[in-house]
């Protein structure tokens, strides 16, 4: 089976094993301890050269780096990514909103607080968390039209914008202001095979 080189902390990586749920396939889930540089040593940078998590390493030995790309690779085929061009746009469109809009201002915001670099470097924080209240807005008008992200059913793109939205919270944000952002989440927590952020780790 595919293994994948992956962090519990990692919402990028949390794409990966959710998807890997909702598909139902297997995956051999290995642990880099990030604050040990275990993803900077030099046989993890052979796999990718970027030094991050997550990767996916097939059954060849082919690794595959970033998590919207590895999304892609295993969603391709099933019901989760549409064949139809401009249905499997719309999906591209909301990847392509996360990697500019959610990970780099949610994201960011999210490791200065857990961190405790929010009080140490204050304005990148304020202007972190600007940005990432903007893109919460632009998901509330969003979902306070759609049920879903991309199309009129769960598809990878709300396994994405998930990731990363689902935390808002933990970057100190308060999104008593995003009642449809909340409810979509709510919605995609309901689905048979949701599973938690924790989940493919070894206890």
């Amino acid at each position: 089976m595919p293994t994948l080189y992956d962090n519990p902390r990692s919402r990028n990586g949390y794409k990966v094993r959710l998807l890997a749920s909702h598909l139902g396939l297997p995956l051999n889930v290995v642990t880099k301890d990030l604050k040990a540089g275990a993803s900077r040593q030099p046989d993890f940078l052979a796999k990718n050269a970027a030094g991050k998590v997550p990767v996916l390493e097939l059954e060849d030995g082919t690794c595959l780096p970033e998590s919207n790309a590895i999304v892609l690779y295993m969603a391709e085929g099933s019901p989760l990514l549409p064949t139809a061009p401009l249905d499997r746009t719309q999906v591209l469109r909301w990847m392509f909103f996360e990697q500019s809009q959610i990970l780099p201002n949610i994201g960011l915001a999210r490791m200065l607080k857990i961190t405790g670099s929010d009080a140490q470097r204050p304005d990148v924080y304020a202007q972190r968390i600007e940005a990432a209240q903007d893109a919460l807005a632009a998901l509330e008008r969003h979902f306070g039209i759609h049920a879903w992200a991309a199309l009129d059913r769960f598809t990878v793109a709300d396994i994405v914008v998930y990731a990363y939205a689902s935390v808002a919270e933990e970057a100190g944000i308060d999104t008593a202001a995003y009642p449809s952002v909340v409810a979509w989440r709510k919605r995609v927590e309901a689905l048979p095979a949701h599973v938690t952020p924790d989940w493919g780790f070894d206890a």
